[in-house]
């Protein structure tokens, strides 16, 4: 649709540009509690997180979790939760975000495999729900308002 973000734009949405990488994952630039870091836009993962490594990166307050996560080949991960984050993502942002801190490891040696930079995380579906999330695939563009 061409007028597609001018539409958006009246509507209050803002853009965040994403790059594709050689493993067809789209990836974004966010800043979590005022840290940058690198994240799949993954809309199958029903919540965002980060991995252990990154809990001292982003200043997070992290609290043990009976709840366990599979996902991505991996079930039955130990977790962590860290609430009240705040995420910026281009000029939207969450002041009440909640991660879920488990083990990425596997997911970085995936993509290490193809040469792709690690990840510091996931964008989740619960950020594209709060943020009613619209993914222009051909313009490589996410909208959120």
């Amino acid at each position: 649709m061409k007028n597609l973000h001018e539409k958006l734009k009246k509507a209050d949405y803002k853009k965040i540009k994403f790059r594709i990488t050689k493993t067809q994952h789209l990836l974004v630039k966010a800043t979590i509690n005022g840290v940058k870091g690198n994240f799949i836009l993954d809309t199958g993962a029903s919540n965002s997180c980060v991995g252990f490594e990154s809990i001292e990166h982003f200043v997070l307050d992290a609290k043990k979790s009976k709840t366990k996560a599979s996902g991505a080949g991996a079930t039955g991960m130990l977790t962590q939760t860290s609430s009240n984050n705040i995420l910026q993502l281009g000029k939207w942002s969450n002041k009440k975000l909640d991660l879920i801190i488990f083990d990425l490891s596997h997911v970085n040696e995936a993509l290490n495999h193809y040469k792709v930079k690690s990840v510091h995380g996931i964008i989740g579906a619960d950020v594209l729900l709060k943020g009613k999330g619209i993914i222009d695939y051909f313009n490589h563009c996410l909208y959120l308002k």
